[in-house]
C-alpha cells in the first residue's frame, strides 16, 4: 500500500511591520532617555563629579557637557563599526550587541563613586562610561531605521522611519519627567546626593524589555535579498548575486549630504530639547523645576508632530516637510528666545514659545529617518544612515551644550542659542533643497545603478531618472 509523503511544513513566516516597528524603536526610547537624563542632570553631575577645589559653577558645567560632547564624537565611530558589522552580518544581532553596551554602561553610571569619593577618577571613569554610551549610541540610529523602513509596507516608510523619532522624544520626555518628578519630591539635598544615581539604575529593567523584544525579531527582507538567509528560516538556501555596491567616494558625498541635511535637526534639537534647562538656570536664573518644565513642554511639541510629519512626507514628500521645518527654525529662534528672556512675558506665552520649538524640531525629525534611508542602497545602508546621523549629532548636537555655554560666558550675549539654532538651519535647508521631491515614491535601492544622493530636483538628470530610477531599486 502506499503512502503519500507528509506535506512540507509550511515555512516560518518574517516578522510583521509592527513588530520590526517596536523592534527598532525600543532601543531608540533607551538610549535617549539615558542621554535626556545626563542633560538634565548637568548641573548635578557636574557637582557630583567635576567640581574642584576653585571651580565656579560655570566652568564644572562646562566640563560636564564636554564629557557629554565625548560620547557624540564616538558615535561616528560605533557607527561605522556597528554599520560595518550590520551591512554584513545582519540587521538583528547587531542591534542586540549595541543595546546590550547601551544597557551596561548606562546602569553603571549610577553606581559611579562622585570626586568626593574618589577624587580625579570619578570623571576619568564617568568620561570612559559616555564613550561606550557612545560607541553604541552609534550603532543603534543605523540599524533601527534600516528595520524599520526595510519592514515598512508600501507608501508608509516615513511614518515607519518616524517612529525612530517619536521614540526619541518619548525618551527624551521621559527622562525630563523622571527628572522633573524627583526635583519635586525630593529635597535637593537627596537629589544632590543620591537621587540622581535613580534614574540611570532604571535603565536596566528597561533594557531588559528591549532586548527581549529584540530576540524576537527576524532579519529584515531587504537584507535577506542582498546576502542570503544567513540561518533566516523559511527561506531558501541559495543565495542572490551580490549586488553591485558603490564606490567609497560615491557613499562617502551621500554621507556628508545626509549630515548637511540632518544638521538643523541635531543643532536645533538638542539646544531646545536637551540644552535649555541648563540654560534657563545659569543664564535667565531659572529654577531647577522650571527649567525642567519647560523641557517637558518642548519635547512635548516635538513628539506630537513628528509622526503627522512623518506621515504627511508619505504624500507631499520628504523635502516639502522638512524644509518648512528648517525655515521656521531659521526665522523664529531669535523671537522665541527672546520671549522666554521677557520677564513680562506670561506662562502660557512661553509655554506656547517652548512647545512651537519643538513642533518645529519634529517636522525635521518626522521624515529624516526615512530620507536617509532612501539614499544608500541595502549593501551599505547602515553604515551610510549611521554616519550620516553620527556625524551631525557630533558636531552639532554633542557640541551644543558646550558651544552656548562657552559663548555666552565669553561674550555675555544672551542669544547665543537662537543664533547657533538659526545659522545651522539655514545651511541645512540649502542641503535639503536639493532632494528630488518623489523620492517618497521609490522603492529602496538596493544596489549602486543610481546616484546615492540623487541630483538636485529639476535637472535633466533627475528627469531621466523619473523613469529608470525605479528599476535600479
Amino acid at each position: 500500500m502506499s503512502s503519500t509523503p507528509p506535506a512540507a511544513a509550511p515555512p516560518h513566516p518574517p516578522s510583521p511591520p509592527r513588530r520590526a516597528l517596536v523592534a527598532g524603536s525600543v532601543g531608540n526610547f533607551v538610549e535617549w532617555y539615558e542621554f535626556g537624563v545626563y542633560g538634565y542632570f548637568a548641573t548635578i553631575i557636574a557637582a557630583n563629579f567635576f567640581s574642584t577645589d576653585g571651580a565656579s559653577d560655570l566652568e564644572s558645567l562646562v566640563k560636564t557637557y564636554a564629557s557629554f560632547a565625548i560620547a557624540f564624537f564616538f558615535r561616528p565611530v560605533g557607527a561605522a563599526l556597528f554599520g560595518r558589522i550590520g551591512d554584513r552580518v545582519g540587521r538583528r544581532p547587531t542591534l542586540i550587541m549595541v543595546l546590550l553596551l547601551m544597557t551596561v554602561s548606562t546602569t553603571l553610571i549610577g553606581v559611579l563613586p562622585t570626586y568626593a569619593t574618589v577624587g580625579a577618577a570619578a570623571p576619568v571613569l564617568l568620561t570612559l562610561l559616555r564613550i561606550l554610551q557612545g560607541l553604541s549610541a552609534g550603532g543603534e540610529f543605523g540599524g533601527a531605521v534600516s528595520v524599520m523602513t526595510e519592514f515598512a509596507p508600501p507608501g508608509k516608510r516615513g511614518l515607519y522611519g518616524a517612529w525612530q523619532s517619536f521614540t526619541v522624544g518619548l525618551g527624551l520626555l521621559a527622562g525630563a519627567g523622571m527628572a522633573a518628578v524627583l526635583a519635586t519630591v525630593m529635597s535637593a539635598g537627596a537629589l544632590n546626593d543620591w537621587g540622581w544615581r535613580l534614574p540611570f539604575l532604571l535603565t536596566l529593567p528597561l533594557g531588559g524589555v528591549a532586548l527581549w523584544v529584540r530576540l524576537k525579531l527576524d532579519e529584515t527582507p531587504e537584507f535577506v535579498r542582498e546576502h542570503g538567509p544567513a540561518g533566516a528560516p523559511g527561506v531558501p538556501p541559495t543565495a542572490p548575486p551580490p549586488a553591485p555596491k558603490p564606490s567609497t567616494g560615491q557613499t562617502a558625498k551621500a554621507i556628508l549630504l545626509g549630515a548637511g541635511r540632518l544638521m538643523g535637526w541635531s543643532a536645533a534639537g538638542y539646544t531646545f530639547l536637551v540644552v535649555m534647562p541648563s540654560y534657563l538656570q545659569a543664564t535667565l536664573n531659572a529654577s531647577f523645576q522650571q527649567a525642567l518644565i519647560s523641557s517637558v513642554v518642548a519635547n512635548a511639541g516635538f513628539a506630537a508632530m513628528i509622526l503627522p510629519a512623518g506621515r504627511l512626507s508619505d504624500r507631499v514628500g520628504r523635502r516639502a516637510v522638512m524644509l518648512t521645518g528648517a525655515v521656521l527654525i531659521a526665522l523664529l529662534s531669535w523671537p522665541l528666545l527672546n520671549l522666554l528672556q521677557d520677564p513680562d512675558s506670561g506662562s502660557v506665552a512661553k509655554g506656547a514659545a517652548v512647545f512651537a520649538a519643538g513642533a518645529a524640531v519634529g517636522m525635521l525629525a518626522g521624515p529624516g529617518p526615512a530620507m536617509l534611508s532612501e539614499m544608500f542602497p541595502t549593501s551599505v545602508r547602515y553604515t551610510g544612515l549611521g554616519l550620516s546621523y553620527a556625524l551631525a549629532n557630533a558636531v552639532f548636537s554633542g557640541s551644543a551644550g558646550l558651544i552656548i555655554t562657552e559663548l555666552v560666558a565669553s561674550t555675555g550675549d544672551v542669544d547665543i542659542p537662537a543664533y547657533y539654532a538659526a545659522a545651522t538651519c539655514a545651511v541645512s535647508a540649502l542641503a535639503l533643497w536639493t532632494l528630488r521631491g518623489d523620492d517618497h515614491l521609490r522603492p529602496l535601492r538596493r544596489t549602486a545603478a543610481s546616484e546615492l544622493a540623487g541630483p538636485p530636483p529639476g535637472t535633466a538628470h533627475g528627469a531621466a531618472e523619473e523613469t529608470t530610477g525605479k528599476t535600479a531599486g
